[in-house]
């Protein structure tokens, strides 16, 4: 969602040395308005402030591709939980499909060691299994063969993880509405979905497909993913509903949401004339409310087909789901907690004067980022967190102009940290520095600016998302390479420098007169060997563009005086440091 990425940064109980921190920020900014803004802001980035600098067994399993996970495909999940809401637990069972990728006798799954597992079978007989960590191993009587398809069923219960402060720490939120009715979310995104049902619990590999059917006690309404099959009434005073994700989808996207909901509908339709269900379940004493403000989505669905393909999830439909927590990017089911305000929970970080639902328009962008493409290791999520972000800004950009999409995207350059790269570690199942939010748009709007040429531009983000990349598991290596190819250029170096390491590129320069001419004298302070990204100059009347390397560089340049000249950082995010100036060149 905009949420979260790795749940466990707890933001509003900041140690002190990062209130500090947050507090001398703020100073800065002029005040305490510019201290909110910061703080909001922060909050929302919702991912650890600090990486870990040591890993456990645990971490290994849960985020390492060994033999017993590569081993076998998973096709398709049919997860089958009775919710007791008495004793806030679970009751379950998970099918599981697959198809052997090499021959093996073992394989991996995960769930959290706080659930039971009562057996897991195949074919109706009981398999043997051990637990490690957070990981399951199961063994089977007879070795699975390369290509050929199996499944297990793995019958589970227990109490899932609670959510602290949900949705920046995963797990199941219990709660009650205004009404006093009862009410449940579930968030995992970061945590993982083995903390409530056994699965694959890793990125790259998703079901094709998924069945998730659920019995809650009677007078409730259970929502999911995907499309509502069908719903019956049992004799012991419970429903169960039944929904179909027909497409791929990442396990932290499949959540449960139980309440006393109302729903209501409407439809969008493409330009190519097809038309989308659009399914919105709110709390019942709201539903006057998101009719008016769930109004927002048919003119954002028209904004991101245009820049960013078609809505992904077409069969499945697009809903909004009301959850007690703030919100997440749950696929074609997205959870909305922003309780029918503007900007972020009521506060307008971005200075534009904000009259949009951000959880909305941020969340959505995920249908298309995140969702659909999707990263395989979660050292990857700014791939998810990054373009999702800087989707905001397009959606500005849609309804209002470019400059205020740049003034949307600039004002986020105080909550940027730079303390730490945004790509995190593989292998460990650890993501990058919540500077993938802010600084992934400021790169990406910086990336726009240095390719020069909007039609290209535009051309390159529609593409990735609604063709090259639709549906598909990728990392780093795939995305620098594609931009690469698409635009015939060697960019690697300024990924490399924006998202693998904590620094922006730093602007040196000077500017001197000679006679009646000006000098630029200028170079690039970056951490990636022979870094090399155009720099833009402002002149008085226009934008100059200077190729900057690591090597001093002199450029002649047209000034009337001095006071003409500026370095354009508005259109890229850089630091700047001018280290002299010519006396002369003062008149």
């Amino acid at each position: 969602m905009h949420i979260i990425t790795n749940k466990s940064a707890k933001y509003l109980n900041l140690d002190l040395k990062m209130r500090n921190q947050y507090y001398n920020m703020g100073r800065k900014l002029c005040g305490v308005a510019a201290f909110l803004f910061v703080l909001f802001n922060i909050t929302q980035a919702q991912s650890l402030l600090i990486q870990k600098k040591e890993y456990s067994h645990a971490d290994s399993l849960r985020g390492s591709l060994r033999d017993e996970r590569t081993c076998y495909d998973v096709l398709y999940y049919e997860l089958n939980i009775k919710i007791d809401t008495s004793s806030r637990s679970i009751t379950g069972s998970n099918l599981i499909r697959y198809t052997a990728l090499k021959d093996f006798n073992t394989l991996q799954l995960d769930l959290y060691d706080n659930m039971s597992i009562i057996n897991i079978t195949s074919n109706g007989e009981e398999l043997k299994y051990y637990r490690e960590a957070n990981a399951v191993f199961v063994m089977f009587k007879n070795e699975q063969k390369r290509e050929t398809k199996g499944e297990i069923v793995v019958n589970y219960y227990g109490k899932p993880t609670v959510a602290v402060r949900p949705p920046w720490d995963g797990g199941f939120t219990w709660t009650h509405d205004n009404n006093g009715n009862f009410w449940l979310g579930m968030s995992c995104e970061g945590m993982g979905a083995s903390l409530w049902w056994p699965n694959k619990d890793y990125l790259g590999d998703e079901p094709d497909s998924m069945r998730v059917i659920c019995t809650v006690p009677a007078g409730l309404m259970c929502v999911v993913n995907g499309s509502l099959e069908r719903k019956r009434e049992n004799a012991d005073s419970t429903n169960t509903s039944t929904w179909f994700i027909s497409y791929p989808i990442n396990n932290y996207n499949i959540s449960i949401n139980v309440g006393d909901y109302v729903h209501f509908a409407d439809i969008y339709t493409s330009v190519d004339g097809s038309k989308l269900a659009l399914d919105y379940y709110v709390m019942r004493y709201n539903e006057e409310k998101a009719r008016k403000q769930f109004q927002q989505v048919i003119p954002m669905l028209t904004c991101y087909e245009k820049y960013i393909g078609k809505y992904p999830f077409w069969n499945d439909g697009y809903a909004l789901i009301e959850t007690p927590y703030l919100g997440m990017e749950h696929q074609s089911g997205i959870a909305y907690g922003n309780r029918y305000k503007t900007g972020y929970a009521g506060m307008d970080f971005s200075r534009i004067g904000l009259d949009f639902d951000y959880i909305i328009i941020h969340e959505s962008a995920h249908e298309w980022w995140g969702n659909s493409v999707s990263c395989k290791d979660i050292a990857d999520m700014w791939i998810h967190e990054s373009f999702a972000t800087y989707t905001e800004s397009i959606y500005v950009e849609c309804m209002y102009d470019s400059a205020m999409a740049q003034k949307y995207i600039n004002a986020k350059k105080p909550t940027v940290d730079n303390k730490a790269p945004i790509v995190g570690i593989y292998g460990v199942n650890e993501e990058g520095d919540g500077d993938m939010y802010n600084k992934g748009m400021l790169f990406l709007n910086t990336l726009r600016h240095v390719i020069n040429n909007d039609a290209k531009w535009w051309a390159t983000i529609k593409c990735m998302s609604d063709t090259t990349f639709k549906m598909k598991n990728i990392d780093y290596n795939d995305v620098v390479k594609y931009f690469n190819s698409k635009l015939d250029l060697e960019l690697g170096g300024v990924f490399e420098q924006y998202l693998k390491h904590a620094a922006i590129p730093e602007l040196e320069y000077s500017l001197s007169k000679k006679g009646g001419t000006y000098y630029f004298k200028y170079k690039w302070n970056a951490d990636v060997k022979d870094f090399e990204m155009p720099v833009i100059v402002w002149n008085g009347k226009n934008n100059l563009r200077f190729n900057a390397i690591t090597g001093w560089q002199t450029a002649e340049i047209n000034l009337n005086k001095v006071s003409d000249f500026k370095i354009n950082d508005e259109l890229m995010y850089i630091n700047v440091k001018k280290v002299s100036l010519d006396k002369n060149s003062k008149k």
